[in-house]
């Protein structure tokens, strides 16, 4: 039997998972947190790394590693290969005037065309949580920082160097879908725009051809081998990916197909043949881990808005289920809207949470359960209704995510999503996603093993 690993590293933890190469039969799996906040040094993501892959009896019998991270967090190194400043994540909303100053630049100063552009040329418009906008804020707010910078990378992009026991800059590498997150790649000729970082760091294009930007490997190329001073020096490492593109890779959706994942974040993503273009800037035209593209909207808000409702009641999530479920659908009026971190689908970073239609008759545990349930629901719908009207068709939908166990969630995502709701058994699908690519790549085949 051949083993394989796959890594996600998120926002909340690293997961890990051992699988066959061959059925895809999972054979090990562990968890560690990562700190709470917007910004985080990378070093947190390293040790968290380090405990899973330790929990689940190390590497030796690992014949590939693949890892799968969270999209768009600026880590910035030094030409010592050391980190600037902690990474800057895609939920630190800081970087909102900066994006809106980059579409207006590319417009000169419309917005509607400085968005008509920047979804032509990268398939992004930039909004707070994209990497190009927090170079920017960075460039403006901690010029000291910007101009030590000798690379840039993304936390899946550093995981594999770091895996890997190099320290030459030269040596790190990414894949297509993390890359188009970046706002500086164009997925369609797969080339980076220099002249779209130097924009953003507010130098000339000759000023940053110098900057390491990760090589970009195909879906199914090796990025080398593990660390031999750790003793992983024959576990061959794969591109990794976005955990979005890792997702879709999980779940072996094919184009035409699309998921709903309630995690931090709240996506909906479906894989597309072709590229969109939204100059609205709410649907980016990823790409993903297997050479199509991921057509994605992304909400700021996911189950911590059930989180949120949950604390407020005093209760569990079973609880939560129990007292949603018994409530009128409506909750009698009672109707939140959880930007209760901003929001970036649609882009309002700067929004808050409302509660609305509070009557004596509504003001009941159950009725403020069932907004809750709802509230996060509508946004989904809200999402999901931005991708559809680029003429993705939507008709089915992968229900995943932590937020997914909700009983209440699972029993009102069919109506208020007006959709037919498929509900996988629960998983780690951006790492299962990430070990069916090293297993692509052990295999050397021309589409990724066909796990069942």
């Amino acid at each position: 039997m051949t083993t394989v690993a796959g890594i996600d590293s998120s926002t909340q933890s690293c997961k890990i998972v051992l699988r066959d190469a061959d059925s895809g039969s999972l054979l090990a799996s562990a968890t560690a947190p990562h700190p709470d906040g917007t910004e985080v040094d990378p070093e947190h993501w390293w040790q968290a790394c380090r405990q899973v892959v330790a929990e689940v009896g190390g590497l030796s019998e690992v014949a590939a590693l693949s890892v799968g991270g969270q999209q768009h967090g600026l880590i910035c190194l030094d030409e010592d290969g050391r980190v600037i400043r902690p990474a800057l994540l895609w939920n630190d909303t800081r970087s909102a005037p900066a994006a809106a100053e980059l579409v207006a630049e590319l417009g000169d100063g419309d917005e509607a065309s400085g968005r008509a552009v920047w979804a032509r040329v990268t398939g992004v418009v930039p909004v707070a949580s994209i990497t190009i906008a927090k170079a920017r804020w960075l460039a403006d707010h901690e010029p000291e920082h910007a101009r030590r910078i000798a690379a840039i990378c993304l936390p899946h992009d550093w995981l594999t160097w770091r895996l890997s026991g190099s320290t030459d800059l030269a040596d790190l590498v990414t894949d297509r879908s993390d890359a188009s997150g970046t706002g500086w790649f164009d997925p369609v000729t797969n080339r980076y725009r220099r002249d779209l970082l130097a924009r953003a760091l507010r130098r000339e294009e000759s000023e940053v051809a110098d900057i390491v930007l990760p090589r970009v490997l195909s879906p199914a190329e090796a990025a080398g081998h593990g660390d031999p001073a750790q003793g992983w020096g024959h576990v061959v490492l794969g591109p990794g990916c976005g955990d979005n593109a890792g997702a879709a890779l999980g779940l072996g959706l094919q184009p035409g197909q699309t998921f709903v994942s309630l995690g931090t974040s709240g996506v909906v993503a479906s894989v597309s043949a072709q590229p969109v273009n939204d100059p609205s800037g709410l649907v980016p035209s990823f790409a993903d881990a297997t050479g199509a593209f991921l057509p994605l909207a992304c909400t700021l808000n996911g189950s911590r808005v059930l989180d949120a409702t949950a604390t407020l009641l005093g209760v569990d999530h079973d609880e939560l289920s129990r007292l949603a479920l018994a409530a009128e659908p409506g909750a009698a009026g009672l109707v939140l809207l959880p930007y209760l971190e901003g929001e970036r689908t649609p882009n309002l970073p700067d929004a808050t949470g409302t509660l609305t239609g509070l009557t004596l008759g509504s003001m009941t545990r159950d009725n403020l359960a069932r907004a809750g349930v709802e509230g996060l629901l509508r946004l989904m719908r809200t999402a999901m209704d931005a991708v559809g009207h680029l003429g993705v068709p939507i008709e089915r939908v992968s229900l995943i995510g932590g937020g997914a166990r909700s009983e209440a969630v699972r029993a009102l995502a069919p109506s208020m999503l007006a959709v037919d709701v498929d509900v996988p058994e629960p998983g780690e699908y951006v790492a299962d996603g990430a070990a069916r690519q090293a297993a692509w790549v052990l295999a050397g085949t021309d589409s990724p093993p066909d796990w069942p």
